[in-house]
């Protein structure tokens, strides 16, 4: 029994902030923040926009997609870092708001690398023969913990949700090989206090997050028994330009391969693969049967990589 990626939807607040925006209130500038970093612009979420709304969102769109209704839904994931509660988790908000009653829901806290981490749940939850269907969500509205004043991180972050319906498969579709990490003795590195903002050291981050992520799309491709010729598209966490440029030269594979949106979104943490994963699929850049390449690294320090058959 495999597990498929079922059907995808995502949802971006309408607020647009551009590099132009930050440059009236900030010390930067567009062409310093489109250099380092590659973003351009970034959804920001409504005052009155919590987590558990986007996420209802995105969910009824791959809901939708998926031709399900809430009673089809067996496992409520969400993962996210910015959730509006200390308790009850952003999924148990989902549960109410989407009137699923027969799951079980509960949120992961793995930063940028959470979709991994929720796939990796998902999918045990599935072989394991525990659920059918896995509604499985990242969320994020970081602009709630970005310091507004600290052109270093301000500058990074966006608002959003995409959602993924997990489910078996009796077709080709399957994970082929899944890992994730974590190393708690690098926390300092990428990190946020409880009710304060977000703590950043970007250039002993960025050295990590390319040494990890290669080490870990080696070690998923060796246990798929995959080469880079084999890899249709690469969809990497979107933080950094020049680390998914960095990663693809050490993977070499070529650009035309490897999927990015950072420019329009910035990041997102635990919205970005799946949001990434959305769009190239519609675009027409992923089909199904397509052997796709995910990879991820966030605050923990966790990080994972996995090869999808899509």
């Amino acid at each position: 029994m495999g597990l498929k990626i079922e059907a995808l939807g995502i949802y971006l607040p309408k607020k647009v902030l551009t590099n132009f925006d930050l440059e009236k209130m900030v010390d930067t500038s567009d062409e310093w923040i489109t250099t380092r970093t590659g973003i351009k612009e970034r959804r920001i979420a409504d005052t009155s926009e919590t987590v558990s709304d986007m996420a209802v969102k995105s969910a009824i769109s791959a809901m939708e997609e998926a031709d399900i209704t809430p009673e089809d839904i067996d496992a409520i994931i969400v993962a996210t870092l910015s959730p509006e509660n200390q308790f009850p988790s952003t999924a148990c908000l989902v549960q109410e708001k989407l009137g699923i009653r027969k799951a079980f829901a509960f949120d992961i806290s793995a930063a940028c690398s959470g979709f991994l981490f929720g796939l990796e749940v998902g999918w045990s939850l599935i072989k394991a023969g525990r659920v059918r269907k896995v509604l499985l969500i990242g969320a994020e509205k970081i602009s709630s913990i970005v310091n507004w004043k600290d052109r270093s991180t301000c500058v990074l972050f966006g608002d959003g949700s995409a959602s993924a319906i997990l489910s078996n498969s009796e077709d080709n579709s399957d994970i082929l090989a899944l890992k994730i990490y974590s190393d708690g003795s690098m926390w300092h590195l990428l990190y946020a206090p409880l009710c304060g903002h977000i703590n950043m050291k970007g250039r002993e981050l960025f050295k990590v997050a390319v040494r990890s992520m290669e080490e870990a799309c080696r070690e998923v491709m060796n246990i798929a028994g995959v080469s880079s010729e084999d890899i249709d598209l690469v969809v990497p966490h979107q933080a950094n330009i020049r680390i998914i440029n960095s990663l693809a030269e050490k993977l070499d594979i070529p650009k035309e391969k490897v999927f990015t949106n950072i420019h329009k979104y910035g990041n997102t943490s635990a919205a970005s693969i799946p949001i990434a994963l959305y769009e190239a699929f519609k675009e027409g850049k992923l089909k199904r049967g397509d052997i796709v390449l995910l990879t991820a690294m966030g605050g923990g320090l966790t990080w994972g990589a996995t090869i999808l058959r899509f």
